[in-house]
């Protein structure tokens, strides 16, 4: 498991045309260096030098970095037959060797100097509907399920392409980050009851009321931040 680009946004015309600008366009760098942004949506990147438009729903502590497979810009590559450098989905970290459905709310990751927290997946936006420019995108790559992870910040440190990315796997709320896709995904696509039976029996393996607690907090946040078809 290892990181093979660390990207960096241009700052340019959000494609949505909501916001003055956008930092969905990252671009390859040799190093990130990586810091705790403030508490709130607003409180800008993790990543020095990074940029956020959409202040309102991105940046803070929550979305402090952003993650996303190789593997899945392979696959889309294939399926929509065009090639998709890293950071073409507004990753800061390009990842191989990584399932980032399989990692755990809180679980811990050791990337370069730095050690970041898995916080939240991806809920698609406009922003990135428009950037990739390609029909129904935010439900199909919401049903794909695949969308990466945020990251807090819990040591600040630098990342470079090559290093190797460690899970910790003695720790982490056990909400696997495809579920939670799946409950955000819900209400992006307007299925939530389809979606629930498929995934009840995973669902009820979860038996505190805290665990259910986060599935409810990822519908939650999937319903309010304004993402539409």
């Amino acid at each position: 498991m290892q990181v093979i680009s660390t990207n960096v946004a241009v700052r340019g015309p959000d494609p949505s045309g909501r916001h003055e600008f956008s930092g969905i366009d990252k671009r390859p760098q040799d190093f990130i260096d990586i810091s705790a942004p403030g508490p709130n949506y607003g409180d800008g990147s993790g990543v020095r030098g990074d940029s956020i438009g959409d202040s309102e729903h991105h940046g803070g502590s929550d979305k402090a970095v952003y993650a996303n497979a190789r593997e899945e810009l392979d696959y889309w590559e294939d399926s929509l037959g065009r090639t998709l450098a890293s950071g073409s989905f507004g990753e800061n970290l390009t990842t191989r060797g990584v399932d980032w459905r399989t990692v755990v709310l809180n679980q811990k990751v050791r990337v370069g100097t730095a050690v970041l927290e898995v916080s939240i997946p991806r809920s698609p936006c406009r922003t990135f509907a428009r950037w990739m420019g390609e029909r129904g995108w935010l439900r199909r790559f919401t049903e794909r399920g695949c969308c990466g992870s945020y990251f807090r910040v819990v040591q600040p440190g630098v990342v470079r392409p090559g290093d190797p990315l460690v899970l910790h796997t003695d720790e982490g709320t056990r909400i696997e980050a495809d579920l939670a896709v799946l409950a955000i995904g819900s209400l992006l696509v307007g299925n939530l009851a389809a979606i629930a039976q498929t995934n009840l029996k995973r669902m009820l393996a979860y038996s505190t009321i805290a665990q259910m607690g986060f599935v409810l907090l990822a519908l939650l946040a999937g319903g309010v931040n304004g993402n539409t078809l």
